[in-house]
């Protein structure tokens, strides 16, 4: 007996030091709470120590909603930070919009600080500019080009515009919407839309306020996450000639083809004349082949009887006469001798 009850009263030792040493541990966090009107309990303090979950943010967390006559338990907050959440930027985002008078509970915010995880944004920065309204730059100054849209009027001239969208976030979009990119793009293809379809460059010169309201009339910000609220023509710059450029290299172009038509048919003349040359040849060369046959048949007429001596020296006599006469004429009308 005298040993169970000693360590009876051991046990009853061991176990007041670990309760000691918890309320200890979680009495600062326990009293910041209970003075704050926002009471958490020893042990749901020691549960969320056993789950892994900062303590000490849940509950700072809560007293600031508190504070703020928000209500949220510590259930609430620990769950969304097991899911990877920022409780923080949720419980300033619950106020700042609370105190704006833009309706936004505790689910709706929640989802979309867990749609802006992996992101550079944040809750709190859209209920931010849900608020505060921020301006973009159409296009934007990273993606180069100048920081300026090209666009060319129908008369050829180009132009070149930058504009500044003043857009407000849309919360009841903002999960599933489009982003900012989508906004820039939309705008930027109004620009060119708008000075494409214009008569001459002068009209947009002359009012460039009919950019801002075609664009906005076409409802870019459908299924964006953003409202937008004006947009601002900020610079706009006469470009080159484009018309003139392109006709030039169609001229260009189209003398080029000409040169190489002219080629071609010049190597078909060409052909044509060589061809000729190499037929003349031909010819030529069945004349002294004829030519040759003459004597042949001079020798056949003798043997046959048809051709006797006398005709034989008068035919001599005939082409040596004609050999005179040809040398006479070529000496009289200055021709060198052959």
């Amino acid at each position: 007996m005298p040993n169970l009850q000693m360590l009876f009263v051991g046990g009853a030792i061991i176990v007041s030091l670990i309760l000691f040493l918890v309320v200890a541990k979680f009495f600062n966090i326990w009293l910041r709470a209970r003075i704050a009107n926002a009471p958490v309990s020893i042990l749901n303090l020691l549960a969320m120590y056993l789950r892994g979950v900062p303590n000490a943010l849940i509950v700072d967390t809560r007293i600031t909603a508190a504070k703020a006559g928000i209500p949220i338990n510590t259930d609430q907050l620990e769950a969304h930070y097991l899911a990877g959440g920022e409780v923080a930027h949720v419980v300033l985002s619950l106020i700042a919009a609370d105190k704006a008078g833009i309706p936004l509970d505790f689910n709706r915010a929640c989802a979309i600080d867990l749609a802006c995880k992996g992101t550079a944004k944040t809750v709190l920065e859209a209920v931010r500019t849900s608020i505060n309204p921020k301006v973009i730059d159409c296009p934007h100054p990273d993606m180069g080009r100048g920081g300026k849209i090209d666009a060319v009027a129908k008369d050829g001239i180009s132009l070149r515009v930058r504009a500044r969208v003043t857009v407000r976030t849309n919360l009841d979009r903002f999960i599933g919407g489009a982003t900012e990119e989508t906004v820039i793009a939309r705008v930027g293809e109004g620009i060119v839309t708008c000075i494409g379809s214009s008569a001459s460059y002068k009209d947009v010169l002359e009012n460039p306020d009919s950019i801002s309201k075609l664009v906005l009339h076409k409802g870019v910000d459908a299924g964006t996450a953003f409202e937008i609220l004006s947009i601002d023509i900020a610079d706009i710059d006469v470009g080159e000639n484009v018309g003139a450029k392109l006709q030039a290299e169609q001229a260009e172009t189209d003398k080029k083809i000409a040169q190489a038509n002219a080629e071609v048919r010049r190597a078909a003349a060409v052909a044509v004349e060589q061809e000729m040359a190499a037929r003349t040849q031909e010819m030529r060369a069945r004349v002294v082949e004829a030519e040759a046959q003459i004597p042949m048949a001079m020798a056949e007429a003798f043997r046959s009887g048809n051709l006797g001596i006398m005709d034989f020296a008068r035919y001599k006599n005939i082409s040596a006469d004609t050999d005179m006469r040809a040398k006479i004429a070529g000496t009289a009308t200055g021709t060198p001798q052959s």
